[in-house]
This record gives structure tokens, C-alpha cells and sequence, in this order.
């Protein structure tokens, strides 16, 4: 029987994004075991996934994994990360490897130089690309995204002025330049026609209740409630998969969102989608200020402007299309 252990550490979205690979992997060589290899924080995105056989966790470190990961006599290994941490672990292991290209140099020129090399292909395209030599095909079914039954959450769990529609704002992000600031979050809540449910982490729990007061009595979008912190990431996704429209940054929950076939009004402010991360085989609109010659300043995100500015996101413009 063959073995393939596949290798992503990180983050929300970009494990989301290698989903495909695995989907086909298992289906393309049904009688095979399917192993992923990531955080011990991210376990949620694959632990219910039925394509992975086996789910491997780092948590106290690379010796324990790379010790249980021996046990296992792989076939072949598939690093979606190639990084220094997935490098140690093949080195470790002597296994035949297919690694995915980062293109970290044209990345690097297109930030530094504004010098735009990059293919004009979908990151996932790119991951489909690494295991071809085993003859995978891409299945052209998009994402995946499994929420487990107790995870849903129930029609009755929002309010009355939600349950005949409403729309989802994803307000979190694992950079603050990738976020609208709080004066822009309100523009574009206010430009909303529909009830809004806002989903974030922990972290974006007081943003969200900043933007329910500043907008308590404004019609229509008064109906808004704000869920961070206040549901895990499964029921998150459920949120979002009986949602009308979802709006969201560049950031994991787009990506969650385009696993679950949902229209997305994804908005970028300090990244570009030519890195070839939007939403992939869903309906998408890009939200962009393209009249600045700063962007892209980073492959990944800031804590702050290093420009000081912030205009790929102050002087954004939202007056969006209410279609669905």
C-alpha cells in the first residue's frame, strides 16, 4: 500500500488552499493513506476532513514528530510549505519528495522592484503542479471544508431579523494591514443593505463592539451582531455557509469561504491578488485602491503602514455592488 504524507504547518488559509491536493490524492489513488503533517493549532481545518487517513501534529517540537513520522515507512513525501522546518523533516526521513515552488524571488522582485513576474496561475494550480509527476489531475471541484454536525449552529441561534437572510463580515486578519481601519469597517457596514453578522478570533471581539455601537440605531444597518471570539472556527464556517454574501480581507476565512461556495467580496489593502491567493472557483469581486505605487509593500502583512499612509486602505473605495 502506498503512503503520502503531505506537509503544511501554516495558516488557516493556505492549508484550506492545499484541500485539492489532498481530495485528489485520495481519489486518484484510492487504495493509498493519506497523512498531512501540521500545528497542532490548525487540526480543526483537516481533523473531519474523510481524505486524510492519518493527521500528525507539531506541538512539542520537530524531534517528537519527525520520531512518529518514521514509524509510518513513507512512499513519498509532499511538502506544500518548503521551508526550513519541512527541509529538516525530508532530509530526516530519506524519502523520495516533491516540493512546491514558493517563487520567493519573483515574489520578492514584484515588493521590492514592482516588477510583476508572477505567473498567472492560482496558488492552487501551483500545488496541483507539485504532485504531477505522480499523475495527479486536478479535479476542478474547488475547496474543502468540513464541518462536523455539532459544530453547526442552529437556525435559532441568531436573532429574528437574521433568519430571512443576512450577510457575513469576516472584520478579523493575521495583519493589520490587510484590515480596513475601524472609520472604514463603518463605511462599508453602512453600504450594506442586509442584516450583517460579524466573525472573527478572540482578538477582533472589541473592534466588533466597536462597530456595533457606532452603528446602534442607523438603519439598515442596525441589525448587526458581532460573533468573534464567540464561536470556534467550524462554527464560523457554518455562519458563513448560510450566509447571502460574504465580505472579508485577504485573509484564512476567504478562503474557508470559497470551500463552501459562497458569492465573496474579498478587499486587499498592502497584498495583491496577482500573488495568486483569491477566492478560487467561487463568484469574487476584488476590492482594491490600484492608484498607488506602494502596493504590493509586502508578500504576507505589517503591523503598520511602513509607508505611514495607509492609503491602499483609507482611500479604498467601497461603494459595492449589493448584488447576489
Amino acid at each position: 500500500m502506498t503512503k503520502f504524507l503531505i506537509l503544511r504547518f501554516s495558516s488557516i488559509g493556505d492549508i484550506v488552499l492545499t484541500t485539492p491536493v489532498i481530495r485528489c490524492l485520495k481519489k486518484q489513488y484510492p487504495e493509498a493513506e493519506v497523512h498531512f503533517a501540521t500545528k497542532k493549532s490548525y487540526k480543526t481545518i483537516l481533523e473531519n476532513n474523510p481524505y486524510v487517513d492519518k493527521l500528525f501534529l507539531l506541538e512539542n517540537g520537530l524531534n517528537p514528530l519527525i520520531s512518529e513520522l518514521k514509524q509510518e515507512n513513507y512512499d513519498y513525501i509532499i511538502d506544500l510549505h518548503n521551508n526550513l522546518r519541512t527541509r529538516i523533516i525530508k532530509f530526516r526521513l530519506g524519502k523520495k519528495s516533491f516540493s512546491f515552488d514558493k517563487l520567493n524571488l519573483r515574489k520578492w522582485l514584484y515588493v521590492k522592484f514592482k516588477k510583476n513576474l508572477m505567473p498567472n496561475v492560482h496558488i492552487v494550480d501551483r500545488y496541483m503542479k507539485t504532485v504531477e509527476d505522480l499523475g495527479i489531475l486536478n479535479d476542478n471541484e474547488g475547496l474543502d471544508y468540513f464541518i462536523p454536525e455539532r459544530d453547526e449552529m442552529p437556525a435559532d441561534w441568531l436573532p429574528e431579523s437574521h433568519r430571512n437572510g443576512y450577510t457575513v463580515y469576516a472584520i478579523g486578519g493575521q495583519h493589520e494591514t490587510k484590515k480596513l481601519p475601524l472609520e472604514k469597517m463603518l463605511e462599508l457596514c453602512r453600504n450594506i443593505k442586509h442584516p450583517i453578522v460579524l466573525v472573527g478570533g478572540k482578538e477582533d471581539f472589541e473592534q466588533g463592539e466597536k462597530l456595533m455601537a457606532a452603528l446602534a440605531g442607523i438603519s439598515p444597518a442596525a441589525a448587526i451582531i458581532n460573533t468573534c471570539g464567540k464561536c470556534n472556527l467550524n462554527q464560523s464556517a457554518s455562519l458563513l455557509r448560510n450566509a447571502e454574501l460574504v465580505y472579508t480581507h485577504d485573509t484564512g476565512m476567504m478562503h474557508v469561504a470559497a470551500a463552501l461556495k459562497k458569492k465573496v467580496v474579498s478587499i486587499w489593502g498592502n497584498t495583491v491578488p496577482e500573488f495568486g491567493m483569491y477566492p478560487y472557483q467561487t463568484n469574487f469581486v476584488v476590492v482594491e485602491n490600484k492608484n498607488l505605487h506602494c502596493r504590493p509593500c509586502s508578500k504576507i502583512g505589517f503591523d503598520k503602514c511602513p509607508a505611514g499612509h495607509f492609503k491602499c486602505m483609507k482611500e479604498i473605495n467601497l461603494n459595492i455592488s449589493q448584488e447576489k
